[in-house]
């Protein structure tokens, strides 16, 4: 199934860093395409920047300086003489100015369509394009909230408390408040509106129906140029901390294969319905009962992506970097198996007793573990310095096992195994410990709000 066009490539520019960025050049090294890293002066000593055929400072370590640099990552991209640019997740990859500014400046973005990443990355007009398109989405207000506290008022009545107020151009878990009565509608309203516009440079904030007994499932899809698309399966993503995903999990035992099926195939119709290319993350809630909401689509790869590939075999960086490339998508959907169950553990260097918060400096220890079906994803090593500048994300824990029961004991043994020491490093191993030593996870019989009911003590 490959179509051959004028994008083809043997060059790639990764626009990102830590673990994603070695990830995409491992893949890319697979194929035989050469890579160039850009880097911040924080992060010169990579592992990933060693490895690299090319390298290219572009700041220092403010992310504002660097990684979200647009000029200075086109200029490395021109300086290097690479034909299409990566751009991980995070950072610039759901930035439809940036993948904008990449095709204009002759390069391919390994990734959708600007005016794609533009449409699903506004939270309301994502909503009605999938509801054009026949899929099912949660109840909530038809665009942005206005500035009038009656008439927000009225919405959120209307619509039925608890409530969501969410930023619309909002992703990664922030700019997110839960309302449970009117009286603290304007001030949860005031402080979501000034969280979006901190950290999105966006105001603006919409309102839905709060789902509180519903478990966080999204459908991994990948569409290519020529109108073909399949779906990967799903992936249950419950384990939260402030909307924050910690644990992913593929297949989800919630879902029976007719909904599965079902979920699939209203997922990638309401990608193709607009022209969607590249891997994407369809989102939705889904309740005991079987029926499900959409949320939002991640435009870009996910984070958890890993449980994705283990369970169907199919590389989907590779398959990123094929769609770019202006071929057809390797197989079919009929052609696609899910084998066994996978999980993922993010392993961040945050203190889980002080509310998860950033816990940087020096790895003097850090020996991951290992044995059968065990993948572990990380750029860290002993001696490297987690930076206080970027994410806390140190490492992705993956196992697969035959059925969830032994992939669960599987993980707790990998999580016994792991080392992570450093001056008053604090990391998420030993919560982990605890939420796969618990009855209600082990069950399976958990919502999103898993972390706050049963691991704040």
């Amino acid at each position: 199934m490959v179509a051959k066009s004028d994008k083809l490539f043997d060059k790639v520019l990764i626009a990102n860093r830590g673990e994603i960025a070695l990830r995409i050049q491992r893949a890319c090294r697979e194929m035989g395409i050469k890579t160039v890293v850009v880097h911040s002066e924080a992060d010169r000593d990579a592992k990933y920047v060693a490895l690299a055929d090319e390298s290219v400072c572009i700041g220092p370590p403010p992310s504002a300086l660097s990684y979200l640099n647009i000029p200075a990552i086109i200029a490395a991209a021109e300086v290097t003489d690479a034909q299409a640019i990566h751009p991980g997740y995070g950072f610039l990859s759901e930035n439809a100015d940036f993948a904008e500014k990449v095709e204009r400046s002759g390069f391919v973005f390994i990734g959708p369509k600007p005016e794609t990443i533009r449409l699903m990355g506004d939270k309301v007009s994502a909503k009605v394009a999938m509801a054009k398109a026949g899929v099912p989405c949660v109840v909530g207000s038809e665009g942005a909230l206005p500035d009038d506290p009656k008439e927000i008022v009225r919405i959120a009545r209307a619509i039925g408390y608890p409530v969501i107020i969410k930023a619309v151009a909002g992703g990664g878990g922030r700019g997110m408040t839960v309302v449970s009565r009117k009286e603290d509608l304007r001030n949860s309203y005031q402080m979501t509106r000034a969280t979006a516009q901190a950290v999105f440079k966006n105001n603006a904030v919409y309102i839905e129906r709060y789902l509180a007994a519903s478990r966080h499932t999204e459908i991994q899809i990948v569409c290519d140029g020529h109108g073909n698309g399949i779906y990967l399966g799903e992936r249950d993503c419950s384990v939260q901390r402030r909307h924050q995903k910690l644990i992913e999990e593929a297949p989800s035992i919630h879902l029976t294969p007719e909904l599965r099926a079902t979920m699939g195939s209203v997922a990638l119709k309401g990608a193709l319905s607009i022209g969607y290319t590249g891997a994407g993350t369809m989102e939705f809630l889904l309740d005991d009962e079987g029926q499900f909401w959409f949320m939002e689509m991640n435009t870009r790869i996910q984070v958890e992506h890993p449980v994705s590939e283990i369970i169907s075999g199919i590389d989907l960086i590779k398959e990123q970097i094929r769609v770019a490339r202006g071929e057809s998508l390797s197989r079919a959907q009929d052609e696609v198996r899910f084998t066994g169950h996978a999980i993922e553990c993010r392993i961040n260097a945050e203190d889980p007793d002080r509310d998860f918060a950033p816990s940087a400096g020096r790895l003097e220890e850090f020996a991951p573990p290992g044995g059968p079906w065990t993948r572990v994803d990380s750029h860290c090593f002993a001696g490297w310095t987690v930076s206080p500048y970027y994410d806390s994300l140190i490492a992705k824990l993956i196992v697969w096992a035959p059925d969830r029961g032994e992939a669960i004991d599987r993980m707790a043994r990998a999580l016994s195994e792991f080392r992570v020491k450093g001056p008053g490093m604090k990391t998420t191993i030993g919560f982990h410990q605890r939420v796969f030593a618990h009855p209600v996870f082990r069950s399976g019989d958990f919502h999103t709000d898993f972390v706050d009911r049963y691991m704040t003590q």
